[in-house]
Formats: C-alpha cells, structure tokens, sequence
C-alpha cells in the first residue's frame, strides 16, 4: 500500500485498559479487579459431575440449564487452584498439560497453573494412548489435569512410560483412593485455601515476565509428527492487543459496527487445546470483561444457541455450512419451501454484492427476511452481533449469505505458530473471499519465488508464500532446532515491502536489515486494498504430470453449499488428471430417490456404486467444474460412505482434511480412479 489508511493508522494509535505488555495472569487478574460483578461464566447444569460443586465450591446449575460466575468468583477459584497446583509441587517452567473437553473448567485450569508459574501443554481428547504419551513425553509434563474417569484411564495406560508427579480430575472420581498423587480439582481447591494463598499468588504473578514462556501448543500433525510451538505470554498479550485494536470500541469506528466488549457473551465449543479457540474464544473475552459461555458439546450448539442468546461465536467454517445444512434440510421435500428458501437466498447473495441496494432490492430482503431470514437468526439465538470464522477457508459464497442475512460475518486467517491471528475482516468493511487486511504491528510480505505461472495467473494482485513477523510470532518449536531453523528465513528488508505498517511495539524489534521471517506455509494472494486472500498450502499443491498445478482448497470450497455433496477432496498428484473421493449428502439422496421414484439398495456402500446416484452427484460436479480451468476440473471421483471426522482420524481437531489418513482409508478407491489411466 503506497499510504497508510486512516482507519489502520487509528488502529496503531488506539489504546485502552486492555491493551498492555504484561502476562496472560496479570492481565486477568487486571480484568477481574475491573469486572467483580460482571458474569464471567455461565456453565450447563446435568452434563459433568464437577467436583467443585461436590466440594462446595460452587453451586450445580439445573439439569439442562446455565448457571453463572462473576469475574470475582472465577478469580477467587483461579487464585485459590494455582495455591493447590503449588502445594502438589508445581515449580516455574515446570510443564503441566491439560486433557479435556471445553469447559468451565479448561479455563480455571489455564488461568491457574499459569499463575502458579507452569507452561500449559495440551492435548486433544481425541487422542489415541499413544498419541497421549507422546504429547506428554515430548514436553517432558510433570503433571496432568484430565476431565474425568475415562481420560484418567487414558493417561494410566501410559503412565509406566512417563514421569508424571500428579493427576488432577475435573470430575469427581470413584476409585483410587490408594492414590496419593491423583486428586481432583475440588480437593485441589481446598489445599488452596487451607494455604492461605492470597499474599503468595500476587508474587507469583508478578514474578512472571512477558518473556517467560506460556504454553506448548502441538501443531495437528497432517502431514509428520505434531510440533509442540512455543508460545510466550509476550505472544498471547500481543496477539490480544491487536484483536482489541480491530475489533474493540474505537472512536473512529461506525458505533452501529459489532465490537468484542465486556458487553459480549461468547458461546465457546471449540476446543480450547486449539489455539483458535484459547486466543479468541478465552483470553480474548476475560481480557476485556465480556462473558463465556460453554456449550455442552458440538453436537448440542443449536440447544446451547437458544439458551445462551450470545452475541459472538469463534467456529470453524465447517460449522458455518453445517447451519446452512440445516437449513436446507428443514425446508426438503416441499416444493414450495424449497423454492422460498432459493429465492431468500439469491436476494441475500445479491443483497450483500451491493454496494448502494435500491428500494426494489430491499423490499425483496425485507420480504425474505419475514419468510425465512428471522427463523434462521432465531434459531442462532436471536442475538449474534458477530460470527467469526477462522482455522480453515470460508466459502465465498457461504460469507455472502450470512451477510445478506444481516448477520456479521468476519473471516480471518492466522497459524498456532502467530498465537494465532495474523489477520480478519473489519466488520466496518467485510470482503467475502478475503482474509481482511493484517493486524496491526504485524509485517508481512510474500516471497514470489517459491510458487509457478499457474499461481501468478490466477491472481490479481501480488501473490507467494506469506511471509510474517510481528510481536505475537513464536520463535521456534519445543527441543526441535531443525524444525525451528526450517520455518524461518531472513530477507534484506531494503527488498521486502511491508504490508502493514508496524506500531512502536513491532518497530523495537525490526531495527536490523536482517530479519527472521515466519514461513507460513501458505500461499496468499494481497489485493490492492491489502486484504490477504489464501490460495492453498505450499505442500499441498497437485503437480499434474503435465506440470500444470492445481490448488485443492477453492475446489473443495467451492462444495461447501452443496445440497447433495457432504464432503470433498481433491486429487491428482503426479497423475493426468484431478480426481476427488466424495462423501456423499445420504439424507439429500434418499429425498431425492423418493421424489424420483428411484428404489435405492439399503447398504450405503451399493447406493455409492449405483448409477443413478452418480449421475445425481456428477451433475453436481459439473457444476463446480464450470468455475474451473480445464486442467482443474475434476474429471473422475469416488463415493465413500464414512463421514470424515476427528473421532475417525480423518479429520485434525480444528476440522481439517487429515489427507494422508484419508488416501490412505481409501487407497483401493484412488487406484480404481486412475486404473485406466
């Protein structure tokens, strides 16, 4: 950008009580102090057996109801934990992951071993045993905080192969009362306060610095073996100061724009060993006062949406097209709703494409608003201000609809590795198919070199592999220099032009000609605006065996609104040709068999090989195809009857494709695909 833009520059300037230079735990007990009375919490009563409420800590919400905890109790909690974690023998830097679930509880944990000095590992509750043993092993953990009788058993089958000194439990537990070193966080709590810890927690937390490392947060590990990226409090805190600076109550910001404030409630379900969810969904919200509230599970969001009435969620994109999913199922099998739903959303597509709508097109979206719009925004809660996706692409297409709809969604990008956001949408000025413009006190620029013609042709504006560096950027992975060294590169700044204009924070640390840079990995296109627009992984490009290349990700996307595909992925590597496994959308076909007349076999696997049904789906196909250069479209696939998930291993916690695991799941199929090539 040849100037700085009034709106970036108020960004750079702008500073409040939030924004600071101190540690995650001083910045909550700061934000605590600020809003005793404020609601912190609000927890679902009748899912876990919680041993703070079996100790009396505090109270057990209604079976299918929320409960609620003020800022002054959460930290009561919080100081009282990190005075038990110390009796039981947590020392500074000493390593203590946690194994559960998102909940009331993960944050407690957190905001407590933090104080207590630790560095907080995590590990996904998906995890195999092995999996576990080594997310405990590598970062050598002193110590485990587990969500209940069924992880605890997790870590004892591993155990003999670990050191651990203790395990603490969310829930109450039955058994192993001939254990000293097990104990659940309700009688943790107690050795607390039998401690008197008041004093003792002050010097604790002032005696950590922003240097000082916070967490071990483990890459998914698609592609080798998960890395454990070493996050400073420096990092989280800068990180939070620069969502603050975007998306807090600026001056210079249209007041009627959604704003993260002490007024927000956000409903969390993400998992919070993703640092998507602990930058975004946790530290984010304590730090300015707003509200947290936990679903009881991913499968329960739409219930949970109705009794919470948030006005904020963090979710992934594969979420956002699950609602639009229902949507569409509701109104199935009925020509006349159908129709309806089609027309409501062409005029919010249309709607939302327009800069300056006239009457006609606004009579239409109030029309389809009535009709269709409100029952949806009901269904969300009747309350969301702003829809915030990141972790994964969001269909253009998909952005459009919520924003036609009146419902603010803004789509971000950002890596474990920059804690995490690197940039997103200003909800003032949102650009569906654009990451929006990088956070303030962030550099980046694009290193050309690494990608070919077929990339630069695609693209409108300058285009490589994103390159960054900024405050809230780790300086490498856990006991891992090679990894370290592979994944920072150093450019003479006299040829490299930043993108963002750093603020006095970033310039401290950019004095030199020779810099570290972050290689992100990802190619990303800048448009003349400076909004970032990501084209695909680096190493996750298809070389044809013409040497053409092809880009997965907007294929996939552009499935995501698809009524009869469920799931896609994409192939072709050092083949003739781009091919794709499908899962199928089972519920659309069997509607779609019965509107036909079409008699459909029973097994999912013969429906997949029925003729019928793959005409359906290459219909479909061909669809997307016809947005796509020749040697990119998909000339062959494959049905597969088993949705991809995270239980399954086919999918990484953030809801990403596990490629390896699904060609590999699904060899037979690729090789029938390219069999006669």
């Amino acid at each position: 950008m040849d100037s700085t833009p009034d709106w970036l520059a108020a960004e750079q300037e702008y500073t409040d009580e939030v924004i600071g230079e101190n540690t995650i735990s001083q910045l909550f007990a700061e934000s605590a102090s600020r809003h005793a009375d404020r609601i912190a919490q609000q927890y679902k009563g009748g899912i876990y057996d919680r041993s703070l409420c079996a100790s009396g800590v505090i109270d057990a919400a209604p079976s299918g109801e929320y409960d609620e905890l003020t800022y002054q109790k959460m930290h009561s909690i919080v100081m009282n934990l990190a005075g038990g974690f110390r009796d039981i023998g947590v020392e500074r830097d000493d390593r203590v992951a946690i194994l559960a679930n998102t909940r009331m509880e993960w944050a407690h944990a957190d905001f407590a071993l933090l104080a207590a000095g630790a560095v907080v590992t995590t590990v996904y509750t998906e995890s195999s045993s092995s999996q576990v043993e080594y997310l405990l092993d590598d970062p050598g953990a002193s110590g485990v905080v587990v969500e209940n009788e069924q992880l605890l058993e997790l870590v004892l089958e591993v155990e003999d192969e670990l050191d651990l000194e203790f395990i603490v439990v969310m829930d109450t537990v039955s058994e192993h009362d001939d254990r000293d070193d097990i104990v659940t966080l309700g009688a943790l709590h107690e050795q607390g306060i039998e401690n008197g810890v008041e004093g003792d927690y002050e010097a604790w937390i002032i005696g950590r610095k922003p240097e000082d490392l916070a967490s071990l947060i483990y890459t998914s590990g698609t592609t080798s073996k998960p890395k454990g990226v070493k996050l400073t409090h420096r990092n989280f805190r800068a990180n939070i100061n620069q969502i603050r600076k975007r998306l807090g109550p600026r001056p210079d910001r249209d007041p009627d724009a959604p704003t993260i404030d002490s007024s927000t409630t956000a409903l969390s379900f993400l998992p919070l060993a993703h640092v998507f969810e602990r930058t975004t969904g946790h530290f984010a919200i304590f730090a300015v006062g707003g509200t947290v509230a936990y679903a009881e599970s991913p499968d329960t969001v739409t219930e949970d949406l109705s009794l919470v009435e948030p006005s904020s969620i963090t979710s992934v994109p594969r979420v956002y097209e699950r609602v639009y999913d229902t949507m569409r199922a509701e109104v199935r099998g009925s020509k006349i709703k159908e129709r309806l739903f089609d027309w409501a959303l062409d005029v919010a597509r249309e709607y939302s494409q327009t800069d300056d709508p006239g009457k006609r097109l606004r009579t239409k979206r109030k029309l389809a608003d009535t009709a269709v719009f409100s029952d949806v925004k009901e269904q969300l809660g009747g309350n969301l201000e702003l829809l915030i996706s990141g972790g994964g692409s969001l269909s253009k297409e998909l952005c459009e609809m919520f924003l036609g709809m009146d419902l603010t969604i803004v789509e971000g990008y950002g890596l474990t590795e920059t804690a995490p956001v690197v940039s997103v949408n200003r909800p003032e000025d949102i650009r569906p198919g654009t990451l929006g413009p990088p956070l303030a006190g962030l550099d980046v620029t694009l290193d050309e070199a690494v990608i070919g013609p077929d990339q630069r042709e695609k693209a409108t504006g300058d285009v490589g592999e994103l390159l960054v560096r900024g405050p809230n950027v780790t300086d490498g992975y856990w006991n891992n220099e090679e990894a370290t060294d592979d994944a920072f590169t150093t450019l003479d700044s006299a040829d490299s032009e930043s993108e963002a204009d750093a603020d006095a924070e970033s310039e401290s640390e950019s004095e030199s000609d020779d810099e570290k840079w972050f290689r992100t990995g990802d190619i990303v296109e800048q448009t003349a605006a400076g909004s970032l627009v990501y084209h695909d992984r680096l190493k996750q490009l298809l070389v044809l065996d013409t040497g053409k290349n092809v880009a997965p990700g907007p294929i996939e996307e552009s499935f995501a609104t698809s009524n009869r595909i469920e799931q896609v992925m994409v192939l072709g590597d050092d083949r003739k040709f781009i091919s794709a496994l499908v899962v199928p959308n089972f519920e659309a076909i069997d509607h779609w068999a019965e509107k036909n007349g079409v008699d459909l076999p029973d097994d999912p696997e013969a429906i997949n090989t029925d003729d019928q049904v793959r005409e359906w789906m290459r219909e479909e196909i061909d669809r997307v195809n016809e947005n796509f250069a020749k040697h990119e479209r998909i000339k062959e696939f494959e049905l597969v009857p088993l949705e991809w998930t995270p239980e399954n291993d086919m999918l990484t916690s953030s809801m990403k494709l596990k490629r390896r695991n699904i060609t590999d799941r699904f060899d037979d199929r690729i090789e029938r695909i390219y069999d006669e090539e």
